[in-house]
C-alpha cells in the first residue's frame, strides 16, 4: 500500500485521479506482473528490490509529462499489442473507430467485435488495402490481422517508424508490405487498390497551444503538425493519388482534424468525388470520411 500510495501522491499535480488508477495498474501489471487489485489485497506482498526500482523509474518518466505508453512501451489497439516509442505517434481511440468503419465496409460488424479476440477475421474476399502514413503500423497491422486474405501496403517517409511497424507487424503474426516514400512527391505506384486509407499530419501550428506537454515533447511533430497557410496539404495530395490508384467502386478513408471537415468534403467534391461521407466520433466531432469511387 506504501508503494501504491508514493505513486498517487507523485503523480497527482499532473494526472486526475482516474487517470491515476489506470496509470497505476498499468504498471503494475506490466512492469510487476501482477494485478493491481491482487496486489493491494495481498497485504503482506514485497515486490522485488528489481521490480521496485523499475516502477520508481517509470514514476520518475511519468512526472517529466512522459506518456504512459511510451514509459511502458507498450499499448493496445483493437485488442492488439503494439509496440510504442518516440518513432511513431502513440495509436488513438479515435484511429481505432476509423478501422472499425473500414472492417465494416468490408462486411464485418464492428458490432461482434466488442471483445476484439486476436482469433476474428473476415475471410473470403482478397482486398487490396494501402495505409499512407502508417507511423507505427497500427491501421495497417490490424487489417491485415483481421481481413487475413487481403495483401495490405503501407507507406511512411520516416524509416523509424517503418522499423516500429516492421516490429509490430512480427509481434501480431502478420505480413504487411512496407515501402519507404513521401507521399508529397509521389505521382503513382504499380499497384491499384480497394481501399486506400491514411491518418495523415492534421494539426495547424496555431492548434499546439491547446495540446498537452506528453504530446508535444514526445510524440515525433513531424507526424503531429502541417502549416497553418495549407491545412489540407496532405489529404490534397493523397486525394490526387487515390484518383489514380483505386479500384473502380474502391473506398477512399480518412481521420481528419474535426474543424476542417467541411473543407475536407469541398476538396473531395472539386475533385469530382460524389459518394462522400462525414462521420462524427464518439464525442460527437467530425472525425472521419470515407468516399467510393464511381
Amino acid at each position: 500500500m506504501e508503494l501504491v500510495d508514493k505513486i498517487k501522491q507523485e503523480l497527482s499535480e499532473i494526472y486526475s485521479k482516474e487517470e491515476i488508477g489506470t496509470i497505476i495498474s498499468l504498471i503494475f501489471n506490466k512492469l510487476a506482473g501482477i494485478n493491481l487489485i491482487e496486489f493491494l489485497l495481498l497485504e503482506n506482498k514485497k515486490l522485488s528490490e528489481k521490480v521496485t526500482q523499475k516502477i520508481e523509474s517509470a514514476v520518475e518518466r511519468l512526472k517529466l509529462n512522459e506518456p504512459i505508453q511510451y514509459v511502458l512501451g507498450q499499448t493496445e489497439f483493437y485488442g492488439l499489442p503494439f509496440i510504442t516509442d518516440k518513432r511513431a505517434l502513440i495509436p488513438r481511440p479515435e484511429t481505432e473507430e476509423l478501422v472499425d468503419w473500414i472492417l465494416c465496409h468490408c462486411g464485418l460488424d464492428p458490432q461482434s467485435l466488442e471483445n476484439r479476440q486476436r482469433s476474428l477475421s473476415v475471410d473470403g474476399q482478397r482486398w487490396s488495402i494501402l495505409d499512407i502514413g502508417t507511423g507505427s503500423g497500427c491501421i495497417a497491422v490490424t487489417l491485415a490481422q483481421k481481413l487475413k486474405q487481403s495483401s495490405v501496403f503501407a507507406f511512411d517517409i520516416s524509416l523509424d517508424a517503418l522499423n516500429l511497424a516492421h516490429e509490430n507487424a512480427d509481434l501480431n503474426y502478420v505480413f504487411v508490405h512496407f515501402y519507404h516514400c513521401n507521399i508529397l512527391k509521389m505521382s503513382g505506384f504499380d499497384q491499384k487498390f480497394d481501399i486506400i486509407v491514411s491518418n495523415p499530419p492534421y494539426i495547424t501550428n496555431a492548434q499546439k497551444a491547446e495540446m498537452k506537454p506528453n504530446v508535444l515533447d514526445y510524440e515525433p511533430s513531424m507526424a503531429l503538425f502541417v502549416p497553418d497557410e495549407n491545412p489540407l496539404l496532405f489529404y490534397e495530395h493523397i486525394i490526387n493519388f487515390a484518383k489514380k490508384q483505386l479500384n473502380p467502386n474502391g473506398a477512399l478513408f480518412f481521420e481528419i482534424n474535426h474543424l476542417y471537415g467541411k473543407e475536407i468534403v469541398k476538396l473531395l467534391k472539386t475533385n469530382n468525388f460524389k459518394n462522400i461521407e462525414l462521420k462524427k466520433d464518439l464525442s460527437g466531432k467530425n472525425r472521419m470520411v470515407r468516399v467510393i469511387m464511381n
